[in-house]
């Protein structure tokens, strides 16, 4: 697979990096898109920052605003934009710090929503008592 294919792929970028990525493309700002949207900007803030998603309905009228497909969205896949031409500044460990980095805010997440599946528990045992 060429570099260009997955450059937006889930295994380098997220939700939030495709959507930040076609928002800028279509020169877009947070504030102009989330007023298309009929959403806040702190609801499209927590999509870029893969805090949360947006529903199916949303997601629709997202892609369609980004000239993008749903599926380019969900997974790099489909429709979607094409990779950036590197400059001849690219330097490879810095790819990988950013690639590291990815990783790291992945685990993070599974690990914020771990420790909410924990607290839920927890107060649900407590309640029991």
């Amino acid at each position: 697979m060429a570099e260009s294919e997955d450059y937006y792929g889930p295994g380098v970028a997220t939700f939030g990096d495709r959507v930040a990525a076609a928002r800028e493309n279509a020169q877009m700002t947070q504030v102009s898109l989330a007023k298309s949207l009929g959403v806040k900007q702190s609801t499209l803030r927590g999509w870029e920052d893969d805090l949360s998603e947006p529903r199916a309905n949303r997601l629709a009228t997202l892609a369609g605003v980004l000239g993008v497909s749903m599926m380019w969205l969900i997974n790099g896949e489909g429709e979607g934009l094409e990779a950036p031409e590197e400059g001849p500044t690219a330097d490879a460990s810095a790819r990988e710090v950013l690639n590291e980095l990815r990783e790291l805010r992945t685990d993070m997440l599974k690990r914020a929503e771990q420790l909410g599946r924990l607290e839920k528990r927890l107060r649900k045992a407590l309640q029991g008592d």
